[in-house]
């Protein structure tokens, strides 16, 4: 986070808030798995193989797979690293989440939670470096670790406030989350076309902003 420009930490903090929203979403539809937490689902799969479930545990390793293959599919999207890499990601990212928006309104939850998974992969190819994931999006696991070792050399008398864009990357992702849950109450996976119109609003700013 310390290495992007002030654009880039906006984008990167309204995607966090994106996939906290998505990631709600799947979790109350699924009572409890992610479509972007892919170490709570693989905790969750283990416990369901331990305690013989076999069938939810096949659930969670579908999803483990499907985010697998989005990973796959966003980085090879993605190419070369530049602007236009980042709008061609965003712009996959707003289809996939409106392709599960209209399978939801159709019946197809099954269906519809498959997208939101490939879209929540996809999205962690925005800011590759040299084919690695440079920011954490869809999970803060290492993002609060960051915030501690942040702490941690503010009190061997470094920098006090460097732990602030990762906390505010977290943040964003909360807050995100609780949007998400609010509107589910009122919309269910309906919810998900806001998603998708925000995706490609952000698709398009990144490619204006960076072609002027």
């Amino acid at each position: 986070m310390r290495t992007l420009s002030g654009s880039d930490r906006w984008l990167a903090l309204l995607l966090a808030g994106l996939a906290g929203y998505v990631d709600s979403l799947g979790f109350l539809h699924l009572g409890g798995v992610f479509v972007s937490f892919m170490s709570g689902n693989t905790t969750r799969m283990a416990v369901s193989l331990a305690e013989g479930r076999w069938g939810a545990a096949l659930e969670v390793a579908a999803i483990l797979i499907l985010f697998v293959v989005g990973a796959m599919i966003g980085a090879l999207i993605a190419g070369a690293q530049g602007p236009r890499s980042r709008s061609r990601v965003l712009a996959l990212e707003a289809v996939l989440l409106a392709g599960a928006a209209a399978a939801a309104g159709a019946g197809a939850a099954p269906l519809a939670i498959g997208l939101m998974v490939l879209a929540m992969a996809v999205e962690n190819s925005v800011f590759l470096r040299d084919g690695e994931v440079g920011v954490s999006l869809t999970y803060m696991t290492g993002t609060l670790v960051k915030t501690g070792h942040a702490l941690a050399a503010a009190v061997r008398g470094g920098d006090p406030f460097d732990f602030r864009p990762y906390l505010v990357l977290w943040a964003g992702l909360c807050g995100g989350a609780v949007l998400g849950a609010l509107v589910y109450q009122g919309l269910g996976l309906i919810a998900l076309w806001p998603a998708a119109g925000f995706a490609l609003m952000l698709a398009l700013a990144t490619r204006i902003s960076r072609a002027g």
